[in-house]
């Protein structure tokens, strides 16, 4: 049995859940998210709590039950806290800062990159060196973060770059000099 699967799902005191088959919607007070949940689970509503159950034994449906539960999960965190990823820029020159809603990064190329962010999702720049990407949906937020981290991602002679808060880049030692 799914540890992770088995575990039922606290619904906090103002957010509403619906439940129409596979077909799971959510709204909280930062907004709403709905998602269709794969035919191998079940889904129901006790009380205050949201249980995610398998329908039978089968590989697929062991494959998807913690998957399921952690979906639901996630939205009901979203809808009520919300998820935020920080990022950090390294390097001499490189600086970041928001026009409109673009993200606009200056990390050593020709030109300065522009990153539009979806619907949903806030960028905000503190000290124009640190990102911070902000919205209701945990995947989005982390797709848009991986995107910027793309655009320079931190290098292991220097450590330039754009990296996630927190992450440690292991430095390789330079050249080697002549005698």
């Amino acid at each position: 049995m799914s540890r992770i699967g088995k575990r039922p799902i606290n619904i906090p005191a103002k957010v509403q859940v619906s439940i129409e088959g596979q077909h799971v919607a959510v709204k909280g007070p930062k907004g709403e998210l709905s998602r269709v949940l794969p035919s191998e689970v079940s889904i129901e509503q006790e009380g205050e709590t949201i249980l995610v159950k398998r329908r039978d034994e089968s590989r697929a449906a062991r494959q998807r039950h913690g998957l399921s539960r952690t979906l639901v999960a996630n939205m009901v965190d979203g809808v009520s806290q919300g998820f935020q990823r920080r990022l950090e820029i390294q390097g001499v020159g490189y600086r970041a800062a928001v026009q409109g809603r673009n993200l606009v990064l200056n990390v050593g190329y020709s030109h300065p990159v522009q990153i539009e962010p979806p619907d949903g999702i806030q960028m905000a720049v503190e000290n124009n060196t640190n990102v911070v990407v902000s919205g209701i949906d945990k995947e989005i937020v982390g797709n848009i973060a991986a995107r910027i981290r793309a655009v320079r991602p931190p290098e292991v002679y220097k450590g330039k770059g754009i990296r996630y808060a927190g992450e440690v880049v292991r430095r390789k030692a330079g050249k080697a000099g002549k005698k």
